[in-house]
């Protein structure tokens, strides 16, 4: 139990350093004053601290089943995926689609937390995919209330769209990898 209990506070540190600029910006104005962009080191860090501490709950935590994932969960969770890493790539890019998305990153996370949690039925995926499925939702909802609709990205070029699926292949490779290495093999289960 000790493990999801670090696996909930890795969470609620994920949400809190997220949406710190957002819930307080007046406090988060104040330490760009007075620190410039190193004010993003402290924030930087809270969010690694919080992803080590959703790793490790999460790795370490007892199994308890909820739900017993679909047969077919692991065919659209790969499917998925391509997709969710395209996305989280896309923000960034300087790919013509990039427009086409207020929030491609967020909504790569809610594919990706979607995804995961067709194959996994357990407490822990529950909390931690759900959880973040969640965060993305409230992050959405929250910029969009705090920010007027920004003028949308109309730049790009093929090259930008050739190099955001060259570089998410690999990502996406990477990914199976490292999944194979370390377990559970996203083909095999």
């Amino acid at each position: 139990m000790i493990w999801t209990l670090v696996l909930v506070a890795g969470l609620a540190l994920w949400y809190g350093a997220h949406l710190f600029k957002r819930v307080a910006p007046g406090r988060r104005a104040a330490m760009t004053d007075k620190m410039g962009e190193a004010a993003r080191g402290p924030i930087a860090f809270l969010i690694l601290i919080s992803v080590a501490m959703m790793v490790v709950g999460f790795r370490k935590a007892d199994f308890i089943e909820i739900y017993d994932p679909p047969s077919w969960g692991r065919h659209a969770n790969n499917l998925m995926m391509v997709f969710a890493v395209l996305l989280l790539g896309l923000g960034s890019s300087r790919s013509r689609a990039r427009g086409w998305l207020r929030h491609p990153m967020l909504t790569g996370v809610l594919l990706w937390s979607t995804a995961h949690l067709l194959v996994n039925g357990d407490r822990d995926s529950v909390l931690l995919f759900g959880g973040l499925a969640i965060w993305s939702l409230v992050e959405m909802l929250v910029i969009n209330g705090a920010e007027p609709k920004p003028e949308r990205f109309s730049g790009g070029s093929v090259v930008g769209d050739i190099r955001l699926v060259v570089i998410s292949a690999v990502v996406f490779a990477v990914i199976i990898a490292v999944h194979i290495w370390i377990g559970p093999n996203p083909f095999t289960g």
